[in-house]
């Protein structure tokens, strides 16, 4: 406590320039993504199946995948540019500042005296500021979404699904923002110098929260949950749920493919009431015990202790924060730099401490994407154990083809970016011995066309 106290007074030097370093910070990490994207981009521009893969992958599949990334990859480059703009012109004409004033000049005008201070104003202050930044993200989200996902015929949202999906997340900000914001200030209003510790068990506690509201009242509003039918998918899944006495009370199908055809299954709940969720796109693309070796591999995150190990480092994660930033909530000359010259609003303060530990982020970010790709070979082998290793490598193969997912990539940009090994790697680990191309089902209704085209989604899949 006595060291977080020393490094305020330190930290808070007058004249210095935050504002440079944080800009600086913010240039210097796109530089260097930018370099990795490149790097990136030199191994997409390759016309040849990885060797690992060229008896499973066709030659059309893979320039497709190729051509995919590619176009991804120029999208982030401009789409870094523009956020680049955004945060500069931001900073530089210190709209931050100017929207909080305009925040509490609303309140003066339109809310009972009762609502006036810090609170309220911060609440309009964030919700004002989501909303600007909503109307800045509609270019480069209409055009991910219309013009690159439809080139390669992956969007399968409609205008009007997408604009409701936009109001909806838009009117669960607005609900949800507020008390927890409130319930946030308060706390370190409240709790003096020793805040730190109540934020702590506070964001916890939303969290725990968060897990239970979220099935029940939030993702009902974006996709339709229904109860897997009786058969053989369902009753190969439960035994498997036995087998490792996981608390399985629910499976579920998700209709993500009135979106996007992407593929995938999760779990989710309390750790006694545990519920499956089994993308339609994942059952109609593939045979049932290739799903049943793709819930493997997620039930052996969860036998293995990764989602054990994954939330007690986000704790210990949240309380280096807060107790961080106990040294920057009284910073002068950090607000000062800012434009708050005569007021201190703490969630502004939170904010910009957030951009000052951006080279931090960076470092931890690396850190938990090279866990979790061990994490991510450890449950391969978990599912190659219970004898799905067959089932699990097509399965694999197929979400690659389906998804035209990155077939191959540089090392480092890998290192930096991905939170899962590339195919080529998980293969390898689970000693896939080629058996001839890997076709994708195809469930086909009377009257439709055939389709093999699915969306991309990066390497978060499985």
């Amino acid at each position: 406590m006595e060291f977080l106290q020393r490094l305020a007074r330190f930290l808070d030097r007058p004249l210095f320039p935050w504002k440079k370093l944080i800009i600086g910070f913010s240039l210097a990490n796109y530089f260097v993504e930018g370099f990795l994207g490149y790097r990136q981009y030199q191994v997409l521009k390759k016309t040849k199946v990885p060797k690992v893969l060229e008896h499973e992958v066709s030659q059309e599949v893979f320039d497709k995948s190729q051509a995919y990334g590619r176009a991804k990859a120029k999208f982030e480059f401009f789409s870094g540019i523009y956020g680049q703009i955004q945060n500069i012109l931001f900073y530089q004409f210190d709209v931050l500042p100017k929207l909080w004033s305009f925040a509490g000049n609303l309140l003066v005008r339109f809310a009972p005296a009762r609502f006036s201070g810090e609170i309220s104003q911060s609440i309009v202050f964030v919700l004002s500021f989501v909303v600007i930044s909503q109307i800045l993200s509609l270019p480069t989200s209409l055009y991910h979404t219309f013009v690159l996902e439809e080139k390669f015929g992956f969007n399968k949202s409609s205008t009007k699904l997408w604009i409701t999906d936009k109001i909806k997340s838009l009117f669960l900000t607005f609900v949800l923002t507020p008390p927890i914001l409130a319930g946030f200030l308060a706390i370190v209003q409240k709790t003096g110098n020793q805040f730190f510790y109540y934020l702590w068990v506070f964001v916890a506690g939303l969290q725990v929260v968060m897990i239970t509201i979220y099935p029940i009242f939030i993702l009902p509003l974006f996709n339709k949950l229904s109860p897997l039918e009786e058969g053989e998918l369902k009753s190969s899944v439960e035994d498997l749920a036995k087998k490792l006495k996981f608390p399985l009370s629910e499976l579920h199908v998700i209709d993500g493919s009135k979106r996007s055809a992407h593929s995938n299954a999760y779990f989710f709940g309390m750790p006694w009431k545990k519920h499956i969720v089994i993308y339609d796109t994942l059952i109609e693309k593939s045979e049932t015990q290739e799903v049943v070796a793709v819930l493997a591999h997620e039930l052996g995150h969860w036998k293995l202790g990764h989602t054990t190990s994954l939330f007690g480092i986000s704790q210990a994660h949240f309380f280096a924060i807060f107790s961080l930033f106990s040294v920057f909530i009284n910073n002068n000359s950090l607000y000062a730099d800012f434009g708050f010259h005569t007021v201190h609003p703490i969630i502004v303060g939170f904010l910009l401490f957030s951009d000052v530990l951006g080279p931090t982020d960076t470092l931890i970010k690396l850190g938990m994407n090279v866990l979790s790709r061990k994490f991510e070979f450890q449950a391969d082998e978990f599912a190659n154990k219970l004898g799905y290793n067959a089932e699990l490598a097509r399965s694999l193969i197929k979400l690659q083809i389906q998804n035209l997912s990155t077939m191959d990539a540089d090392w480092l940009f890998a290192t930096y970016h991905f939170s899962h090994p590339i195919l080529t790697e998980r293969l390898k680990a689970l000693n896939w011995q080629s058996t001839g191309k890997v076709e994708l089902k195809e469930k086909v209704k009377e009257g439709d066309k055939k389709t093999d085209v699915a969306t991309a989604t990066g390497r978060d899949e499985l």
